[in-house]
């Protein structure tokens, strides 16, 4: 029977639970693979070599390739790892989550330093259920 999991109805979140670990153990045991210096330089030679010695799903290392880390999120990373693979690029922590939202590095640090994102407008999953699409959202 599996487990009730209402948390997962949290708008625009990928919870990294027990199931996402699962999921994304060889990705995330290949990010962090890339602490090491070595590995790092392998990587950046020729990434799909690199990524094809780790057992994980072409999805999973397409994801990589492209840089789209809410899809590798979505994939089970685990976003301390994933930063990992950002950081080869040079990419600082900041400009590697802006990248996830709808702002750039500079406007995603200056809302988090003001309180963060307003929760005005989110909808859980299910108070989008049965919306028909052309509906106005209410707030």
């Amino acid at each position: 029977m599996p487990l009730d999991k209402p948390y997962l109805d949290i708008p625009g979140t990928t919870i990294f639970d027990a199931d996402q670990a699962r999921k994304g153990y060889h990705l995330n045991q290949f990010a962090k693979s890339l602490m090491d210096a070595g590995n790092r330089e392998r990587f950046k030679a020729d990434e799909r070599a690199y990524l094809d010695e780790w057992d994980m799903t072409d999805d999973q290392k397409q994801a990589v390739i492209d840089r789209d880390f809410n899809r590798i999120l979505e994939l089970g990373g685990n976003i301390y790892f994933v930063a990992k693979v950002g950081a080869c690029d040079g990419l600082s922590y900041v400009e590697i989550v802006s990248s996830m939202t709808e702002n750039d590095a500079a406007g995603h640090q200056a809302m988090m330093l003001a309180g963060g994102r307003s929760p005005d407008g989110n909808r859980y999953l299910h108070e989008w259920e049965g919306r028909g699409e052309d509906e106005e959202s209410d707030g």
